[in-house]
């Protein structure tokens, strides 16, 4: 009798067969087979909720009347491009020398939404056991199965799980339907993508709305010293008072000394490490999330879906361990020995699912040029943060001296560290990775109260008022995080938009759709994102809703809400939603207003218009087909009209590969296709036309 593993990814089945003990003598495609024990894969998601035409005709065609879309049993379909790994599954569940399973798809809601949707389109009923581990380290596997939990008890966390999945096809469908028909332009809707991109819209209205205005402040300088007034609107006033001030003598009124400590970090999570990812590196959530995962599943570091940013009690022994791997493995990381405080990351009840993104010990056996450049750096990331949590507060004095020149206050402010603390160990990581950008805290010189310093030279400075930031990913990262908090319980279990686990891929959809584009770190949301959430209703924007959902499906997972009561109130939203937004305006609709398109012919592939668009001549049915240039010439309209007529053009200044020009008359004989990489790397591909070629004399 056998045991089936199914895991996520075929990467994570090598790791349990390592770990395991496991063998496949017969090199079996798709799975490893041993004695007693088979360990198969699935690849993510195999299923996934199907399309509205599944039930019923009438979903066939986006149309008012037809909404909404609320299914009463839900259907599933296998992802074409799964269908034969799903087979080989399935396959496996039904073995007679099957008699039980082990679900090690990754321990958290989407890995568990993966294995039970394939265990119930598959049909089986055999038992299976739940694999719950934080880190892919052969010790920790082994620990694992020596403690499988019962499958049942993870029934709360597939519940979640489908509601989520089913209330983003709600919204998403059924929203997408509504504006798209409402206003005859396709315009996506999400459960949480729209209230993310409402943040995007919000922030860019108040920069546009900003105007700067000027501000001064007058400085009177000597050696060492420069303090300043409180800024003056009035440009003549400051002008007055530096006139006053020049070369006249100043008392030092007071001088305040503060000692002031910043603790030590916290460790990552997800979202608190892809945050850092993007301040230092620029990279984005989802490259961050990538490289992370990729660790995970070489077993450097513990498992990055997580939202604590602690460690439970009992793990003081495997930090200690893990640190002095890091530090032999990372040079510039030292902690001096005893000096470590591990009371401050050790805390089991902030640990729900999974404790703190740390370094494994298999660290220490790393050699720097075995992973690549960027995941290195993620790596670099969590073992300093791990080093900093633990080490010694950074002290310093604050510093502000009062002074008086001719009946005016001016100030200036400073600070003196006395202790680095981890401040000393953040400061060496910007300086192996040549990360700039500390701040520079201005040192006073050593004054006493009713010191009296001579002849001050006095200036105007003119300063303005400044817009507030766009987002960069980190600051919307954290502005997800964070969304709806204000208007909710201290006590509630979850805030804010999304999951760590989803947040990145919500951020690439938007820029996917082109309602959000990245320049440099900023996401600047596009014309087409603005329009969108001007149109939309505040209950699908708001961010306050959709956190409310979140924590009610983190609730869901727990066992202390009802999952049937949850997808009511969703399909209550969706009917009043339709109720309520049944037509627009012509006005209204000519937000959207695209200009009338200019065709020139007939696509030669499909059949439909060729038409003019901003870049060109593109087929309207986007089939691939391209009529823009020949022969590296770009192409008038009268000559791709012509083209398309099946008639012969001129076309002048054509360079062969050797440099020479010359013109040449072209005829369309028939269409072929091309595929080629463009300098990014992307894959480009279509169907141009093949031409016949008469030299010109």
């Amino acid at each position: 009798m056998k045991t089936l593993i199914i895991t996520e990814k075929p990467s994570v089945a090598r790791n349990l067969c390592t770990a395991l003990g496991i063998e496949d003598k017969e090199n079996h495609k798709g799975y490893i087979e041993g004695d007693d024990k088979i360990v198969s894969w699935c690849f993510g998601h195999l299923i996934e909720l199907a399309e509205p035409s599944a039930y019923g005709e009438q979903y066939k065609k986006w149309t008012y009347e037809s909404l909404p879309v609320l299914p009463g049993t839900w259907q599933y379909e296998i992802k074409e491009d799964t269908k034969e790994q799903f087979e080989l599954l399935k396959s496996l569940m039904n073995r007679d020398d099957v008699t039980e399973l082990v679900e090690a798809t990754d321990a958290g809601r989407e890995g568990e939404a993966i294995f039970r949707l394939v265990y119930e389109m598959a049909g089986c009923r055999k038992p299976f056991m739940r694999l719950w581990i934080s880190s892919m380290e052969e010790d920790a596997i082994r620990d694992g199965f020596n403690n499988l939990k019962p499958g049942s008890d993870y029934d709360d966390l597939y519940s979640s799980a489908r509601c989520r999945q089913e209330a983003d096809w709600l919204v998403g469908i059924n929203g997408t339907r509504l504006f798209t028909t409402l206003y005859g332009k396709k315009l996506k809707v999400g459960r949480v993508q729209t209230p993310t991109l409402a943040m995007l819209v919000d922030r860019e209205a108040e920069i546009g709305r900003f105007r700067k205005e000027p501000y001064y402040n007058v400085h009177i300088i000597a050696d060492g010293i420069d303090a300043l007034t409180k800024p003056i609107k009035d440009k003549a006033a400051a002008e007055e008072l530096s006139g006053k001030c020049d070369q006249k003598d100043a008392e030092v009124v007071s001088i305040n000394r503060e000692d002031k400590t910043i603790a030590a970090p916290k460790l990552y999570d997800l979202t608190s490490l892809q945050r850092d990812a993007n301040r230092f590196f620029g990279f984005t959530a989802k490259q961050t999330l990538d490289y992370t995962q990729s660790l995970y599943e070489k077993r450097l570091v513990t498992y990055p879906r997580t939202d604590s940013r602690y460690l439970s009690d009992d793990m003081k022994e495997t930090a200690e361990k893990v640190l002095s791997c890091c530090s032999t493995i990372l040079g510039f990381l030292k902690i001096e020995e005893g000096n470590a405080d591990y009371s401050g990351i050790l805390n089991s009840k902030k640990v729900s699912d999974h404790h703190a993104i740390i370094p494994t010990t298999e660290i220490g056996n790393l050699s720097q040029d075995e992973i690549p450049e960027t995941e290195m750096k993620i790596l670099t990331l969590v073992a300093v943060r791990l080093a900093c949590a633990v080490s010694e507060k950074h002290c310093y004095t604050s510093l502000k001296a009062v002074l008086n020149c001719e009946g005016e206050t001016f100030t200036m402010s400073g600070k003196t560290v006395t202790e680095n603390g981890w401040k000393a160990l953040e400061d060496a990581f910007r300086d192996h990775y040549k990360i700039t950008g500390n701040e520079k805290e201005q040192t006073l010189p050593d004054l006493k109260e009713g010191q009296i310093i001579r002849s001050v030279k006095s200036k105007v400075v003119e300063s303005f008022t400044k817009p507030p930031k766009h987002y960069t990913e980190d600051s919307l990262l954290s502005a997800m995080e964070r969304a709806g908090s204000d208007e909710m319980a201290e006590d509630v279990e979850r805030k804010g938009l999304g999951t760590p686990a989803t947040r990145a891929d919500i951020i690439e959809k938007l820029v996917h759709d082109g309602y959000v584009r990245r320049e440099k770190k900023q996401m600047i949301p596009t014309d087409d994102g603005i329009r969108l959430i001007t149109v939309l209703p505040e209950i699908v924007r708001s961010a306050k809703l959709t956190a409310e959902w979140e924590n009610k499906l983190s609730l869901i997972a727990k066992g202390e809400a009802d999952p049937e009561s949850f997808m009511d109130g969703i399909e209550k939203m969706i009917r009043d939603l339709v109720q309520t937004y049944h037509a627009v305006s012509d006005e209204q609709k000519a937000v959207f207003g695209i200009p009338e398109r200019k065709v020139l012919g007939k696509c030669p592939r499909c059949g439909s218009d060729v038409a003019l668009g901003k870049y060109g001549a593109y087929c309207t049915k986007k089939c691939g087909m391209r009529v823009g240039k020949a022969m590296g010439k770009e192409l008038s309209e009268e000559q791709i009209a012509k083209l398309l007529q099946g008639e012969r053009i001129l076309v002048r200044g054509i360079k062969s590969k050797k440099g020479k020009t010359y013109d040449a008359y072209l005829t369309p004989k028939g269409i072929s296709n091309f595929s080629y990489k463009d300098k990014n790397g992307q894959e480009i591909s279509g169907f141009q036309f093949d031409y016949h070629m008469e030299f010109q004399d």
